[in-house]
């Protein structure tokens, strides 16, 4: 079985929102999916504090609608 490396991972995170899975990214991402988001680590710092994790927010970030 992997270890789950969870202080490494905690450093890297950028989100801000204050959660049980900051550090367990594979909860994290299955959180996100089931809710038809994508997670902070896809979004900017700036645009992460928004909260907004949809996949269009996603889109319309990286053609450079928003930063």
């Amino acid at each position: 079985m992997v270890e789950c490396k969870i202080q490494k991972n905690k450093i890297a995170c950028n989100c801000s929102y204050p959660c049980s899975r900051k550090g367990l990214c594979c909860e994290c991402l299955s959180y996100h999916k089931s809710r038809d988001e994508l997670p902070a680590c896809f979004f900017p710092d700036t645009v992460e504090r928004t909260y907004d994790r949809s996949k269009e927010n996603f889109i319309q970030t990286y053609q450079g609608k928003k930063r």
